[in-house]
């Protein structure tokens, strides 16, 4: 016991001298896995552009036919059960959504299109015979996104209204509460008064 007492007391002697250290740092400090990258956006600024500008509408268009795909596939996976009802009702949601994306873009590359020759036919640059072709892409292309913008509404509104039955149902079944259906419905609620 007095054997026990007395190395107790010199380990605590011991640690005593050691010079106050910081329980978590390790006498040798590993590298950064990552560096600095504040230091590499510093030194590398983004060109600010305006907002429209940066739209790429090569990336839009093969993230839709990415999305087409999915969407595609997903009735199949369905039907095998690797896919639930509500994943597959989201690809076809993000499909709609992505069509909305690139008609707005295209919108927006038709007007910038018009203004640019507009412009060019105000400083005699062209004819403003030439600005019949721009007039009509900008017209096909307001129409487009008038369609989509009514498409992505419709489908945001059957998504609601699907997921307002499928809250119903599981309340039924006792695996909801009923303010995720009162919450379903709000929703389906405020879709259906920003439409009209």
């Amino acid at each position: 016991m007095r054997v026990a007492a007395l190395l107790g007391f010199v380990a605590i002697i011991l640690l005593a001298q050691e010079p106050n250290k910081d329980p978590d740092s390790f006498d040798i400090e590993p590298p950064l896995l990552i560096p600095n990258r504040e230091d590499e956006q510093l030194s590398n600024p983004k060109p600010e552009s305006a907002p429209g500008r940066d739209v790429d509408l090569a990336k839009l268009e093969k993230e839709l036919e990415r999305a087409r795909k999915n969407a595609a596939s997903a009735e199949r996976l369905c039907k095998i059960g690797a896919l639930s009802k509500l994943e597959a009702e989201q690809r076809v949601l993000r499909c709609v959504h992505l069509e909305f994306d690139l008609a707005n873009a295209r919108l927006v590359c038709a007007k910038e299109e018009m203004l640019k020759k507009e412009k060019q036919a105000t400083a005699g640059e062209i004819a403003k015979t030439d600005l019949a072709q721009s007039e009509t892409g900008l017209a096909l292309a307001i129409e487009a996104a008038h369609a989509a913008t009514a498409k992505r509404e419709r489908a945001e509104i059957d998504a609601a209204e699907a997921n307002v039955h499928r809250q119903e149902k599981l309340l039924a079944f006792g695996r909801a509460r009923k303010s995720d259906v009162e919450r379903a419905a709000q929703k389906l609620a405020e879709l259906k008064s920003h439409k009209e």
